[in-house]
């Protein structure tokens, strides 16, 4: 028996133990669910099996492709949105259904992945009855064709009839370009007339929702030195050179900086010596260098995590105050580049979790509570944050996202599928 077929039949014998707290629409609502989970199977092995890295554009517009075909099936508008050329982006997704009655919901997801063609493939496999693992899996193709099998059973049952539901799918998550606000542009404002915004992003545990997410922001730092004969260094007349003031303000941060909740802030690159090069588009750097020659130049890239712009703002005040710090015979200038903001933890979207859980009571799933506001990165839900209640981390479950381990809970991603499902009905119908 193949890995796949035993998914198929382990999912099947699932017994279902909730059929006394859903009313009769929920239980067609996880009939139908069962009845499409081989098809949804299928639409998740095709998008992960297609690469789809953030810099491969054909990619991504194939996985577009799969999900316009999909939608189009069960009656929404499909549409590209495409991005200026200047942004090197493959654009964004949207299905659409417009209605006048109950809420208006804004489904999130992403068809992009951090694997590139010039990385090697990992395709979709089942390790077993509970595991299958490949590129993107639940980061997030699991997640999008949760939405898409989620509103397929809704639409089948006449369930979306007269309701407003958009999905949207960004083409560049992982690397939204620059500026982050030209290619979020469209996104913000078709979210701004909708009442939820609802992420599906990979779930952080089965009973955990997120009701915040920290913003991501990047800073490049440069310092220079006086080139001069290696011996002289450190004498007055000398100084310190570009590595050591570089070297001096990344440790300051870490001394006065780290601990801070909700904070934190990495170097991620480093390029040192007489003259030094770096693409700002691929991110490869280059040095010459000598170990005989005070450093004359040094160049840093890093990545700001915080929850808030009071946090963010704070941060690089005292940032910008530790380069100035300079070392005898030393500059240094620290810049900052927004890219995607925080989703701070609002009263909307606890209310939000409460829904869930009780839908997840309600199935005999246990209680669903909120996540810790600082453990989740940056996510294309927080560019509207501000604008509408949110909930993130409903998609599927599963380990090693952007690494070539990546694997989906199959146990649980049937389990997940159900629940979404009857969360989004009783949200549509105000249950």
């Amino acid at each position: 028996m193949n890995a796949k077929l035993f998914v198929f039949i382990a999912f099947l014998w699932t017994p279902i133990t909730f059929a006394q707290t859903l009313n009769e629409k929920e239980q067609q609502l996880i009939q139908q669910i069962e009845k499409n989970y081989e098809e949804t199977l299928d639409l998740l092995e095709e998008t992960v099996n297609i690469n789809s890295g953030t810099f491969n554009l054909e990619g991504v517009k194939a996985v577009g492709k799969v999900f316009e075909r999909e939608f189009a099936r069960i009656g929404f508008t499909t549409e590209w949105v495409t991005l200026p050329d200047s942004l090197k982006r493959a654009g964004h997704f949207v299905a659409s259904k417009k209605g006048n009655k109950g809420k208006k919901l804004f489904f999130i997801g992403h068809l992009d992945t951090v694997f590139e063609k010039d990385m090697p493939f990992y395709p979709f496999t089942y390790v077993d009855a509970h595991t299958a693992k490949g590129q993107g899996a639940n980061d997030m193709k699991g997640g999008n064709v949760m939405i898409f099998a989620t509103l397929k059973a809704l639409h089948e049952l006449g369930l979306l009839e007269d309701r407003t539901v958009t999905v949207y799918f960004t083409g560049d998550e992982e690397n939204a370009g620059s500026p982050s606000w030209v290619s979020r542009l469209d996104f913000v404002e078709r979210a701004k007339l909708h009442d939820y915004a609802l992420g599906y992003e990979t779930a952080q545990g089965f009973n955990i929702a997120t009701v915040a997410r920290r913003g991501a922001s990047g800073w490049t730092l440069k310092t220079t030195g006086r080139q001069v004969h290696s011996s002289g260094v450190f004498r007055e007349s000398v100084g310190y050179g570009a590595i050591y003031e570089a070297a001096r303000i990344l440790n300051t941060f870490r001394e006065e900086l780290a601990g801070e909740q909700y904070l934190t802030f990495n170097p991620g690159q480093i390029i040192g010596g007489s003259d030094v090069a770096y693409n700002d588009d691929t991110g490869e750097g280059s040095a010459l260098g000598k170990t005989n020659i005070v450093a004359r130049e040094a160049l840093v890239t890093g990545d700001l995590r915080f929850l808030g712009e009071e946090q963010k703002e704070k941060a690089r005040e005292k940032m910008r105050e530790i380069v100035s710090r300079n070392l005898n015979g030393t500059t240094a200038s620290i810049t900052f580049e927004d890219g995607i903001p925080s989703m701070p933890p609002t009263e909307g979207n606890y209310a939000l979790v409460d829904v869930l859980s009780k839908v997840s009571r309600d199935m005999g799933f246990g209680e669903v509570k909120a996540g810790d506001p600082g453990s989740r990165g940056a996510g294309d839900i927080s560019y509207v944050a501000d604008y509408l209640d949110c909930i993130d981390g409903l998609g599927a479950s599963g380990t090693g996202a952007h690494s070539p381990a990546e694997t989906i809970n199959m146990k649980e991603f049937p389990d997940l599928l159900k629940r979404s499902t009857v969360f989004v009905y009783r949200l549509l119908h105000e249950l």
